[in-house]
């Protein structure tokens, strides 16, 4: 999924690496890449399942679907495809609607 040759842009041949977690695994990506993309290019397609249990994987790419929420460093409901990844994120594959915090 990651552009290395493209015949109009140009891409920073210096990519930096991060390390993170999915489902507590560790992982390399580029770091600022969506977390979508570090994902697929470690072999992982399924990003979470739906809440009568079907696999969900990337699907829009743009943010306008649900397909791909995930909990985030504690945070359910996060879009894979639209947040940027960061070294020692902790990623964790949502099961149906996620947990939703509430802050008093």
């Amino acid at each position: 999924m990651r552009i290395k040759n493209h015949p109009v842009l140009n891409f920073d041949d210096r990519q930096d690496l991060v390390e993170f977690t999915f489902d507590g695994k560790t992982y390399t990506g580029v770091l600022g890449e969506p977390i979508a993309c570090a994902l697929h290019n470690n072999g992982v397609m399924i990003l979470g399942h739906s809440h009568t249990g079907r696999s969900r994987g990337l699907y829009c790419a743009i943010g306008n679907c649900s397909a791909c929420l995930a909990s985030v460093n504690g945070q359910s409901n996060i879009r894979l495809c639209t947040t940027k990844l960061e070294e020692g994120m902790v990623i964790i594959k949502q099961h149906g609607r996620g947990i939703i915090k509430i802050n008093n």
